[in-house]
C-alpha cells in the first residue's frame, strides 16, 4: 500500500513540474514573449494613445520611450526579479528588455525581447545593487553547477513578464474616463 501511494505521489509531482511555462524563441534564437490581441472595439489611434500613456505614465520609472510612429512604439525597460524564501524575499537581479508594440485596425501585437539579466548583490550598506552593468542574455545555457538557479531566474522572469503582459492588455482594453471632481459643499451656519 505504501508503494502504491508513493508511486502516485511521484507521478503527480512529475506532472506538476512539467507544466512550467517557458519563453518562446524567435527566428534569431532569442527568447521572446509575443502576444497578438484581437480588439475590434477599439480603433488604432486609441490603442496607440493608450500604449503611449502606459509607457509614459504607468511605467514611467522603469520604461523609457525610444521611438514611435503612427502605428508602432519602441521602448526599453527593466524589471526587478525577486527571490523569495518562505516569507522573506529580496531582489536577485534585474531584467533589461526591449518592448515593441504595433497596432492595426482590429488588432494589435506586442513583444518583449533582448532580455538581459543583471545579478544583484548586497553592498556594504545592506542595499541590493547590480554587480555589473553588463547583462547576461537569458538564452545562455548555464553550466552544471548553476542550472538550478538559472531555471529559477527564468521561471520568475517569465512570471513577471506574463504579469506585465496581462496588465498591458487590461490597460489597453479599458476605457479611461477622467474622474469628475465632486463639488464640496460649503456649510452655512445661517440656514437650518
Amino acid at each position: 500500500m505504501k508503494y502504491i501511494l508513493l508511486a502516485i505521489f511521484i507521478i503527480f509531482s512529475v506532472n506538476l513540474s512539467a507544466q512550467q511555462k517557458q519563453f518562446s524563441k524567435d527566428e534569431n534564437g532569442k527568447l521572446i514573449y509575443y502576444q497578438v490581441v484581437d480588439s475590434q472595439l477599439v480603433d488604432k489611434d486609441t490603442l496607440m494613445q493608450r500604449a503611449r500613456s502606459f509607457v509614459n505614465v504607468v511605467y514611467k520609472k522603469s520604461m523609457k520611450l525610444e521611438g514611435s510612429t503612427d502605428s508602432s512604439l519602441l521602448a526599453k525597460g527593466l524589471m526587478v526579479i525577486d527571490k523569495t524564501i518562505l516569507v522573506a524575499g529580496h531582489p536577485s537581479g534585474e531584467i533589461n528588455y526591449n518592448f515593441v508594440f504595433e497596432a492595426r485596425k482590429g488588432k494589435y501585437r506586442f513583444w518583449l525581447t533582448d532580455m538581459l539579466f543583471i545579478p544583484y548583490q548586497r553592498d556594504r550598506y545592506g542595499n541590493f545593487v547590480p554587480t555589473t552593468t553588463i547583462g547576461v542574455p537569458l538564452e545562455r545555457t548555464p553550466g552544471k553547477l548553476g542550472i538550478g538557479a538559472w531555471k529559477d531566474i527564468l521561471s520568475s522572469a517569465y512570471n513577471k513578464v506574463e504579469k506585465f503582459g496581462d496588465e498591458f492588455k487590461r490597460y489597453l482594453a479599458t476605457s479611461k474616463v477622467g474622474k469628475t471632481k465632486k463639488k464640496t459643499e460649503t456649510i452655512s451656519t445661517n440656514k437650518w
